[in-house]
């Protein structure tokens, strides 16, 4: 039977080198995702996502499982990510629309997020790329905090209570800043959804 992270964790702890190998290997591709999702650049979401790794090992010998491991993990990367948002804002890039957002802890192999029809055509496929880009332009677009209760919330399925934990706020600030975010998101996308309703 798979150890919980909190297990492994409490075995790191201990001076396990191995248990901090599966915690890695079962974090990695999900943290950098989410840390591309925020900074919006490849290597800066790896090097952000090694840093949050170091910290985690840094911190075994304090660990205290309080909180769920989820929780700490990504409450190291939202504010490592933050941060460097706000250290790097002079900096603001044009993405690629097409850049990478997944990778593939297996083989390092690049995907994008954009998601195969069963029986894909090329209309499709233009159709499905053209919203998904919308979609990420707008999460784009939200205040800092704003895109990561967001992405915290939608992406990494992660309940109010757990991301309440990692933004630092309480639930109903959490609830108050989500609501913002989805107003924000719905009033951006709304040319999109009317788009869908005609089809």
């Amino acid at each position: 039977m798979a150890r919980s992270d909190v297990q492994l964790m409490l075995d790191v702890k201990a001076g396990d080198e191995q248990s901090f190998a599966l915690l890695l290997h079962r974090y990695r591709s999900p943290l950098i995702n989410f840390l591309y999702r925020m900074v919006r650049n490849r290597e800066q979401a790896e090097d952000l996502a090694q840093e949050v790794f170091i910290r985690v090992y840094r911190a075994r010998e304090e660990y205290v499982p309080s909180a769920k491991f989820t929780t700490w993990l990504f409450r190291i990367a939202t504010n490592l990510a933050l941060n460097s948002l706000r250290d790097n804002r002079y900096q603001r890039m044009e993405i690629s629309l097409d850049a990478p957002v997944t990778v593939d802890a297996e083989d390092g192999e690049e995907k994008t997020i954009d998601v195969a029809e069963k029986h894909p055509n090329i209309e499709q496929h233009l159709v499905e790329q053209t919203r998904n880009k919308m979609i990420r332009h707008a999460i784009d677009k939200l205040p800092e905090k704003q895109r990561a209760a967001v992405l915290l919330h939608k992406y990494q399925e992660l309940d109010y209570g757990e991301i309440s934990k990692i933004l630092q706020c309480s639930e109903s600030a959490l609830k108050s800043l989500l609501f913002r975010a989805y107003e924000a998101l719905r009033v951006e996308l709304a040319p999109l959804v009317a788009q869908q309703a005609r089809q």
